[in-house]
C-alpha cells in the first residue's frame, strides 16, 4: 500500500493498572498518528493488551479471580484511560481474542512444519516478572535489575525455535538500517549484544502454564507469552496467520517501545518474522524511562506520579502537553509535580490561555470572517521535528515563535489604546493576532486536539472560555 503509515505501541501486559509510562508512550504514538492523518496519509494506529502468561495466572489467583476476569477488568481500565487522554487508536487488540489465538496456532504450525520449531528441553534462569529467561550477564548481583529478584532455575520439556541460524542475517539488516533501530545508541547496543553473544534457541512453549494458547501440534504445551504477544502487530491488522496473505498496512513504519523491552523486539520478533518469510518492521523507536527528581519512580521512595493525579490536576490536554514537552523522546525524562505545575502555569495558563483570552476579548466587536487564516502550511512548519519524534522541540517552537511572540506583540502595540486612536491600525494589529492564533490552533491539532478545537471555536464565535485555570 502506498501513502500509508502504520504505527504501534507496545502491547501492554494486563497484570496491573495502567501507569504514567504507558500513558507517555501512547500519547506520543497518538500525536504522531494524528499528524499523519492530518496529511491525509492512510494511517493505522494499533494498541492493545497482552493477556496470557504465568504472571497473569498468578495475579488472578492472588485476587481470587479467574484469569479472564482479571484481564477483562484491566483492559477496560486501559480503554478508559485512553478515552480520558483523547487517544484516537484504530484498533485495540487483545490476545485473548479468538481470532488472535487462531492466528497464533496457524503460525506455530507453519514453523513446526518447516522444522524451525522442534521438541527439546530447556534449562535456564527464568524471571517470572519479565516472563523471560535471563543470561548471567543480564543480572545485577544475581538479581533481575528490573524486578530485584533472583530468577528461578527452570528445567523442563519445551518446544524450541531456532535462533542462531538467522543471527548473521539479522545483524546485516540492523547495520544497513533495513531494520532500523532508533535512537542510534540503541542500535549500537543491540549490535554489540548480537556480535558478542550467540543467540540460544528460544523456548517457545510452557508445559506448566495453563493460561495460554495451546500448541496445535501438542496441546499439553501452551505458547510462550512473548511469541503469542509479538504477533499482535499483525493480528491487530486482521491477519489470520496465512503467510501468503499479509495485511496491506504491513510492514509497520514505526513500532514504539520502552528500552526495557528492546532486546525482545530486536531479536525474537525479527527472527520470528524471518522464519515466517514476512517483511520486518521498518523501524523500532525506543524511548527512555520517566524519572522523578532524578530517581526511578518507586512506592518505597514515595516519588510515584500517577497518571490519574496528572489528569485531575492538569486536565487532558494539559497532561498531554506536559508529557510531550518534558524532554527528548528517546531519552530518560525527569519530572516532578512541582516543576509540572510551574510549567503548566507559565506555558498554558499565563502563556497560551492568556493569549487566547486577550485576543478574543479585544476582537469581540470586529468581523474577521474574511480573514485568510493560514499564513503557513501547518504540516510543513513542524514536519521535520515531528517526523524525527522531537515532540518537545516541536512544541517549544510553537511557544517560542508564536505564543510568546504574540503575547509580546500585544504588549508592544497596545491594541486597547489603538482602538481609541486609530481604528485602521487597531484592526490591522488584531488581524495579525487572529491569524497567528488560528495558526497556533492548527499546529496543536496533533498534540492538544481539544484545545485546538476550543481556540477555533472562540475565534469563530467570540465566546470567551478559560482554557487553562491557573494552579495555585
Amino acid at each position: 500500500m502506498k501513502n500509508k503509515f502504520y504505527i504501534t505501541t507496545p502491547i501492554y501486559y494486563a497484570n496491573a493498572q495502567p501507569h504514567i509510562g504507558h500513558a507517555y508512550t501512547t500519547v506520543a504514538t497518538d500525536a504522531l498518528a494524528r499528524f499523519y492523518k492530518l496529511q491525509k496519509t492512510k494511517t493505522f494506529f494499533l494498541t492493545g493488551m497482552d493477556e496470557h502468561g504465568a504472571k497473569i495466572a498468578q495475579k488472578a489467583k492472588e485476587e481470587s479471580k479467574k484469569p479472564q476476569e482479571l484481564v477483562n477488568e484491566v483492559s477496560d481500565d486501559f480503554k478508559k484511560l485512553w478515552q480520558e487522554l483523547d487517544i484516537e487508536y484504530d484498533n485495540f487488540i487483545r490476545t485473548t481474542n479468538p481470532e488472535h489465538k487462531k492466528a497464533i496456532q496457524v503460525s506455530l504450525q507453519t514453523l513446526y512444519d518447516k522444522g524451525v520449531i522442534y521438541k527439546g528441553e530447556y534449562e535456564g534462569l527464568y524471571c517470572v516478572g519479565c516472563e523471560q529467561f535471563k543470561n548471567e550477564s543480564d543480572l545485577v548481583d544475581g538479581k533481575c535489575p528490573d524486578h530485584n529478584v533472583e530468577p528461578e532455575v527452570m528445567k523442563e520439556e519445551s518446544y524450541m525455535m531456532k535462533m542462531d541460524e538467522r543471527q548473521t542475517e539479522l545483524i546485516q539488516k540492523i547495520e544497513s538500517d533495513d531494520f532500523k533501530i532508533r535512537p542510534e545508541k540503541y542500535k549500537k547496543e543491540i549490535l554489540s549484544f548480537l556480535k558478542n553473544n550467540e543467540l540460544e534457541d528460544l523456548s517457545i512453549s510452557r508445559k506448566n502454564v495453563n493460561w495460554g494458547i495451546p500448541l496445535p501440534f501438542d496441546e499439553t504445551h501452551t505458547a510462550y507469552v512473548w511469541f503469542d504477544a509479538l504477533l499482535n502487530y499483525l493480528t491487530g491488522l486482521g491477519w489470520n496467520g496465512d503467510v501468503n496473505k499479509i495485511p496491506d498496512f504491513w510492514p509497520a513504519n514505526i513500532q514504539m517501545l520502552g528500552k526495557d523491552i528492546l532486546r525482545v523486539h530486536a531479536t525474537i520478533w525479527p527472527i520470528m518474522l524471518m522464519h515466517l518469510g514476512i517483511e520486518l518492521p521498518k523501524q523500532l523507536f525506543v524511548h527512555g524511562h520517566i524519572l522523578s527528581d532524578g530517581k526511578k519512580m518507586s512506592k518505597t521512595i514515595g516519588n510515584v506520579i500517577s497518571i490519574d493525579e496528572m489528569l485531575e490536576k492538569f486536565g487532558t490536554d494539559g497532561t498531554r502537553y506536559l508529557l510531550l514537552s518534558a524532554g527528548t523522546f528517546g531519552e530518560d525524562i525527569d519530572i516532578t509535580i512541582e516543576r509540572m505545575v510551574e510549567k503548566y502555569n507559565a506555558d498554558l495558563a499565563n502563556g497560551l490561555g492568556n493569549l487566547v483570552s486577550r485576543v478574543v476579548k479585544l476582537s469581540e466587536n470586529i468581523d474577521f470572517s474574511n480573514i485568510e487564516r493560514k499564513i503557513y502550511d501547518p504540516i510543513q512548519w513542524n514536519k521535520m521535528f515531528i517526523e524525527s519524534l522531537w515532540f518537545d522541540k516541536a512544541l517549544e517552537r510553537i511557544w517560542s515563535h508564536l505564543v510568546q511572540k504574540s503575547n509580546k506583540y500585544i504588549e508592544e502595540t497596545k491594541p486597547w489604546e489603538l482602538a481609541k486612536s486609530s481604528k485602521k491600525e487597531f484592526e490591522k494589529v488584531m488581524e495579525k493576532l487572529v491569524e497567528d492564533l488560528y495558526f497556533i490552533a492548527q499546529l496543536l491539532e496533533s498534540f492538544m486536539p481539544e484545545t485546538s478545537i476550543k481556540i477555533k471555536q472562540q475565534l469563530e464565535t467570540g465566546k470567551k472560555e478559560i482554557l487553562f485555570e491557573r494552579i495555585k
